[in-house]
């Protein structure tokens, strides 16, 4: 399956575009990056790094932005479709962005996001 780098970045626009209002206005200094690779040795579809919005106190100022990495060549292996691309690439931006939100792997798999 092949999916050229601007027609995945519009997926992962529209994966964030799906995220409800009420939400998305809560997202703070994060930017959202999409990849070809995930780190070397890594097998990853996505990576959030940073301090979720949970664990930001008020020592929590003039920090660089969150990241939320989205790997478009892994998510590309692992689809047959573009319709499996797209999928994937909403359940991934989705389970990223639940991390920036505090939530841990558990309740995100419990989610069906993982």
């Amino acid at each position: 399956m092949d999916v050229t780098r601007d027609e995945f970045e519009v997926l992962v626009g529209e994966a964030l575009d799906q995220i409800p209002d009420e939400l998305a206005r809560l997202m703070s200094n994060v930017v959202v990056l999409v990849e070809d690779h995930s780190p070397p040795g890594q097998n990853l579809l996505g990576l959030y790094f940073g301090v979720p919005l949970t664990e930001r106190g008020q020592t929590y100022a003039g920090m660089l932005p969150d990241t939320i990495h989205i790997y478009r060549l892994p998510i590309l292996r692992q689809c047959r479709t573009r319709e499996e691309v797209v999928e994937q690439v909403r359940i991934t931006v989705l389970h990223e962005v639940a991390h920036h939100f505090g939530f841990g792997e558990d309740r995100i798999h419990e989610l069906g996001y993982g």
